[in-house]
């Protein structure tokens, strides 16, 4: 057998190991193997499948692999989750700066709770995302979150959990079971929350404080204003309440096209799936800012 090239990490095959909802795109099954640069105390991050330079990282930098990494992730889902929850879990991934960044978002439709409003229903499930990077772009980190099956929105909660310290060359199982099993309370709670807005209805001032309050949450006026177009857009399914403001944050967190205004250039980069990664951090913030909050509780 030839000895392994020392600093490269081996691909897995998840062909028999792993049913085929949870088989990691082609794209992403590569190792990774560093080669020093011309600067002191920083190498390069190399595709082992194509020797495409990925980044540079600094000389202590490990990590695992994209393969190492989620197949630790899917092995713990279908242990942990129930096999209806794991059959009729919906798997997507997203992908930037060519394969080195990394997006696993997981909904499971038989983990869900109705949101009621007096005009509309509709059904939340259980959402789990996990992102990795092997070029020092992200740590590793498991967020927990929901997705709405009417309008296919989707949004993370305020708080993570890291899977493992930075980027390291292993899975930690243990902290991973942790951040499933707390998702499953997470969930719970926050479909509660979301319902609490559903029954909280903008009548009289707080109907038409709603766009004096984007103006003082949404940093940009333009931004602000065109959320507040999405939320009388949603009122009309909805009806005026906190979770149609909700509604309209997560809409622009989901989609970047005609559907809402809100396109993304194009820089001619591999970035636009990081790009709206980030919109639903900027949503997570928006929905936990204390002014939301309490002008919710005001309502």
């Amino acid at each position: 057998m030839k000895p392994r090239e020392k600093g490269i990490q081996t691909m897995l095959d998840f062909t028999n190991t792993i049913d085929d909802k949870f088989k990691l795109p082609s794209h992403l099954n590569f190792g990774v193997k560093y080669e020093p640069t011309r600067f002191s105390k920083s190498k390069y991050v190399i595709n082992t499948n194509t020797d495409e330079v990925l980044g540079i990282v600094g000389d202590g930098f490990k990590c695992a692999s994209h393969p190492d990494f989620y197949d630790g992730v899917f092995n713990c889902i279908t242990e942990q989750f129930s096999e209806d929850d794991v059959e009729n879990a919906i798997v997507n991934f997203r992908t930037a700066r060519n394969g080195a960044w990394s997006m696993l978002d997981i909904s499971f439709p038989t983990n869900k709770k109705p949101i009621t409003t007096k005009k509309h229903t509709t059904e939340v499930a259980q959402r789990l995302i996990a992102l990795h990077g092997v070029d020092g772009s992200a740590s590793n980190k498991v967020f927990t979150g929901m997705i709405d099956f009417f309008c296919t929105n989707g949004m993370v909660t305020g708080d993570y959990d890291k899977v493992l310290r930075k980027n390291t060359s292993g899975f930690s199982l243990d902290a991973f079971i942790t951040q499933l099993n707390k998702s499953q309370r997470d969930f719970q709670a926050q479909a509660d929350l979301i319902q609490s807005w559903a029954d909280t209805e903008f009548t009289g001032f707080n109907m038409h404080g709603v766009k004096d309050l984007l103006d003082d949450i949404v940093p940009s006026q333009k931004k602000a204003e065109k959320l507040y177009n999405l939320y009388m857009e949603e009122t009309e399914t909805r009806g005026h309440n906190k979770f149609a403001l909700y509604s309209a944050f997560t809409n622009y967190a989901s989609y970047a096209d005609e559907r809402n205004g809100f396109t993304l250039r194009s820089n001619g980069n591999d970035t636009q799936a990081v790009s709206m990664w980030q919109r639903e951090n900027e949503v997570s913030k928006l929905v936990t800012n204390k002014k939301f909050l309490e002008y919710a509780v005001a309502a």
